[in-house]
Formats: C-alpha cells, structure tokens, sequence
C-alpha cells in the first residue's frame, strides 16, 4: 500500500488556511493543522487529521508541530505557510481595487518595529519552519512548501502597505531557497491570491475584477495541492497569481 502523503498547514483555524487544509484532505492528504485559536484542533477532527493551538510565530510550536506531525506519520511531504487576519474580520474592499495613490498611506510614517512585526510574520515564519522541515524532506528524497502570498506582493495597495514590502522579501527568500534545494527535490513556490470570500467587496470594486467575483477557498487550495504535487515536480520558486485578473502588470 502507498503511504499516505502529509501535510502541515498553519493559519488553519479559518479563511484560506482552512480551506486549504479541506482541499489537501479531500485529494488524500493526512492534514496537520495549526492555528492560534482552537478552531484549527476541531477542522483537524472533522478531517481526520491532528491539530494544535499555536502561533508560527513561535519557534517553540513550530518545533512541537513539526514533532507531533512526525510522531503521528512520520513524514511531512508538504508545508503550507499562511498567515491569516487573526480573530477579526477580513478588510472590507468599499471602492474600486484600482492604483489609487492618493488613499496610500506615508511609508516613511511606519515605525521600525512596526516593519520588524512584519518581517516577523511575513518572512521569518516561513525560514523558521524550513529551518525544521527542509532537513527531513532531503532525508526522505522530496518535499513542497508553499507560502501564501498576496497579489498585493507586486501592486502595492492601500491598507495593505507592509504586507506587500514584506511579501516582496518573501518572494526573494522563495528564489534563494528554490536556487539552493531543487537538486535535493525540495521546492518552494508562493501562491498570490486576490481578494477571497470572506472579503465584503462593494459592488464597484467587484466591477473592477476581470471575472467579477471574488475567490472561494477552495480555488485557493486547489492551487496549493497542485504545487504540493508531483504535477508540479518541474516548478520551484514560482510566485503564481490567482486573483481573477486584478494585477495587470506583464511580468
């Protein structure tokens, strides 16, 4: 019998993280999921998987979730990355989702440790989990992250000014990773979605998305397991855009 593949999956309590985690379950996956609320331990139930209150942040529970998913299976095939907007609410989009740089905000008004917080959870949650993970999937002959990004990564928008600098930085980490562990088949790719589901989006700023809605979770997590499988074997340190249209820049 093949041995079921596995994957962790943090920011899983709710949005996108628990949609990914509902699309790795349902193409076979044994899920490992990891939240700061409670929220990610009752999807764990529902799908069959193990689940843990705690915050990537954290060296500390990034260590023991990589622990508790080994103990459990044994392996780890595939690592999601996903920061999420904690316990509030989405943003809500009230106008159009267009370049507008009169609504940006002053980027020289941010404080340095505002920019540290963001390095903290836009780049440096996704080094510290590699830091653990990577060692294991050379060990076992292969393995996939992939980073949840934003289209905001390469069109800056208002309200989201730190995200997208950051998310920038990312994408550079994802290069320079993909560069040094292809050979091992060990990839990391980062997945760029537009506004999702549990955003309100006003109707002028749907107008201004080419296919007029916004994204389900699971579009979202389809993307993710395709990265994490060996249908993607040949891609690595990819960013790929799935934001029904919005960025128009060729790049």
């Amino acid at each position: 019998m093949a041995q079921d593949r596995v994957a962790i999956i943090t920011g899983a309590g709710q949005g996108i993280g628990a949609g990914v985690a509902r699309s790795f379950a349902a193409a076979g996956y044994k899920v490992s999921l990891m939240s700061p609320s409670e929220r990610s331990t009752k999807l764990a139930q529902e799908l069959g998987g193990i689940g843990r209150q705690g915050s990537a942040l954290d060296t500390s529970d990034l260590e023991e979730l990589v622990q508790d998913t080994r103990k459990a299976y044994g392996r780890i095939d595939a690592v999601v990355n996903n920061i999420g907007h904690g316990g509030g609410a989405a943003p809500s989009v009230t106008t159009s989702t267009v370049f507008d740089p009169g609504t940006f905000p002053d980027p020289l008004a941010f404080r340095d440790d505002d920019w540290h917080r963001a390095l903290d959870m836009y780049v440096l949650n996704v080094v510290r989990i590699a830091r653990l993970v990577t060692p294991l999937m050379v060990a076992q002959g292969g393995g996939a992250f992939v980073n949840i990004s934003s289209l905001n990564a390469t069109e800056p928008r208002p309200g989201y000014a730190q995200m997208s600098v950051l998310r920038a930085a990312l994408h550079g980490f994802t290069k320079l990773f993909a560069d040094k562990y292809a050979a091992q088949n060990v990839r990391m790719n980062n997945v760029m979605p537009g506004y999702c589901e549990n955003v309100a989006m006003a109707e002028s700023a749907l107008r201004s998305i080419p296919m007029a809605r916004t994204a389900r979770f699971e579009e979202i997590g389809s993307v993710c397991v395709f990265l994490a499988s060996d249908a993607s074997s040949y891609m690595t340190g990819q960013n790929i855009l799935v934001d029904g249209g919005i960025n128009r820049a060729v790049r």
